[in-house]
């Protein structure tokens, strides 16, 4: 079995007896398609990619992290994202996340505040074909107002609370997914809903562990 197939396994296996928390037995297909087509080991340091398909997460620089493999995929379908949607990624890291939403079809807007990790994001996503990503340096907490409202908006790192200017971007009907809590102490993966008529509502996903956001300056 390739590394490959040997991360869309675990994936399949991690889902199963995450059931209780997520409530997901099995992802879509659409999602699992996705995460087997980005090349992993390409947004990972050349230091750690032996180690890339492995199921846990990866250092990147900047004391920031690449999440794993299982985390990107529940993350991915709780979003529910469809081609032609318009997806916000706070964070963007080495890139994989906005790579693995742009294989579903979804019109990727990235923002990261670490200019180097924005810049090698960048050439990256350029050079695995992904060039229709949009990236910029900014306030992740702040999103990217220019482009609102979104059909869907991903944190990739942990925040005390979801940030109000994140909740306003998100169109009616929309969902966003995101890491609550303190840095160094229990967070919880959230799921976001606005419905039709602009009301939120939040569910409790999982126990999870992510780096702080980061503030600019």
């Amino acid at each position: 079995m390739s590394d490959r197939e040997g991360m869309i396994r675990t994936i399949e296996a991690e889902t199963r007896a995450t059931v209780d928390h997520t409530g997901r037995s099995v992802l879509r297909t659409a999602v699992l398609e996705a995460m087997r087509r980005v090349d992993r080991s390409a947004f990972v340091p050349d230091m750690v990619k032996a180690e890339a398909w492995a199921n846990q997460p990866q250092p990147i620089g900047h004391r920031q992290t690449i999440s794993q493999p299982f985390i990107v995929a529940l993350m991915t379908d709780l979003l529910d994202v469809r081609p032609g949607d318009r997806v916000l990624e706070i964070g963007t890291g080495s890139g994989y996340q906005a790579a693995v939403l742009a294989e579903l079809g979804a019109l990727v807007f990235s923002v990261e505040v670490i200019p180097e990790l924005a810049e090698g994001a960048r050439l990256t996503l350029d050079a695995q074909g992904y060039g229709w990503v949009a990236t910029k340096v900014g306030d992740g907490a702040l999103g990217w107002p220019e482009q609102a409202p979104f059909d869907a908006i991903v944190v990739t790192a942990a925040a005390p609370e979801i940030p109000p200017a994140l909740a306003e971007q998100l169109r009616p009907g929309g969902r966003m997914v995101a890491p609550v809590g303190q840095p160094g102490c229990a967070q919880t993966l959230i799921l976001v809903e606005k419905d039709e008529d602009g009301a939120v509502t939040t569910r409790d996903v999982l126990p999870v562990m992510f780096v702080p956001l980061t503030q600019p300056g």
